[in-house]
């Protein structure tokens, strides 16, 4: 629990392995009992048949709002089912309070269909401003962590996301066409070009992970809720990368941004990407 006098860098120097701890209860508790278990009345529908929610998530995140609330008094939780619930308590991220920023399930869809591709998505932020990460993926048995100025490590290694290889098509994950607007997809169009080798995204965050650990050169999304992209970013620029939106800026959880944006290996990458969404963009 934290002090009255305690910065959060000393909550984080002392509770880290606690947060990671309750990200892994919550997963062990919650999600993975009901992975590939699954019974037609945990499953239902929010915005459509491609947005999907479940017991799991709704359960995961109520396990995690209690614990990461007792950890760090007077911090909020702003979770994706919470403010599917009540749209209002999003505005939260804007205020003074540490924010915890949490996904339970992302990638509901592969959860869904009994596939690993999903994780656990917990994030820390303060004045608009990333402080810690992690991304859990349970089925994977992997746990990638970072906070600001220390570093990305997946499992206890480090990692360093590093730049790609000279004269190799760039991968990049994009969002797929259900998300997309029409202006959107015309500046995603951008990346089918000589030189660039596009795919529709799976779980935001493993795509983040597959990117700092440079198994993916970058991804070009074109939408900004904080639980998809938060935890994601932080880990791609501890491990080294960058990321940049429509109009050059770096990506802001509090909104607003200029989309698509791209979070990508390295700087120069990032910046190549963004300049053929810019120039596709209508």
């Amino acid at each position: 629990m934290i002090v009255d006098t305690e910065t959060i860098d000393e909550f984080l120097a002392r509770h880290a392995s606690d947060v990671e701890e309750a990200v892994r209860q919550a997963a062990a508790q919650e999600i993975m009992p009901r992975w590939r278990r699954l019974a037609a009345h945990e499953v239902d529908q929010k915005s459509g048949p491609h947005d999907l929610v479940t017991d799991a998530d709704r359960r995961a995140e109520q396990y995690l709002t209690e614990a990461l609330g007792a950890l760090l008094p007077g911090s909020v939780v702003v979770g994706e089912e919470a403010v599917d619930a009540d749209p209002a308590t999003y505005g939260a991220i804007q205020g003074a309070a540490p924010v915890w920023i949490v996904d339970p399930v992302d990638g509901t869809r592969q959860f869904v269909h009994g596939e690993p591709g999903f994780c656990t998505l917990v994030a820390l932020v303060q004045h608009g401003a990333l402080l810690a990460s992690w991304t859990y993926a349970p089925a994977r048995e992997q746990l990638a962590t970072a906070i600001r100025g220390q570093g990305a490590f997946l499992d206890g290694e480090r990692l360093h996301a590093g730049a790609p290889d000279p004269g190799r098509d760039l991968r990049v994950a994009t969002s797929h066409p259900d998300y997309t607007t029409d202006e959107q997809k015309h500046a995603l169009l951008g990346l089918w070009t000589d030189g660039v080798a596009p795919r529709a995204c799976g779980s935001a965050g493993l795509e983040y992970l597959a990117v700092a650990r440079g198994e993916l050169d970058a991804v070009a999304f074109s939408w900004e809720l904080a639980w998809d992209h938060a935890a994601g970013l932080l880990l791609v620029e501890e491990a080294g990368g960058a990321h940049l939106t429509l109009t050059g800026e770096p990506f802001r959880v509090t909104g607003g941004n200029a989309l698509p944006f791209t979070a990508a290996r390295d700087a120069a990458t990032a910046s190549r990407i963004r300049d053929l969404l810019q120039r596709a963009a209508p």
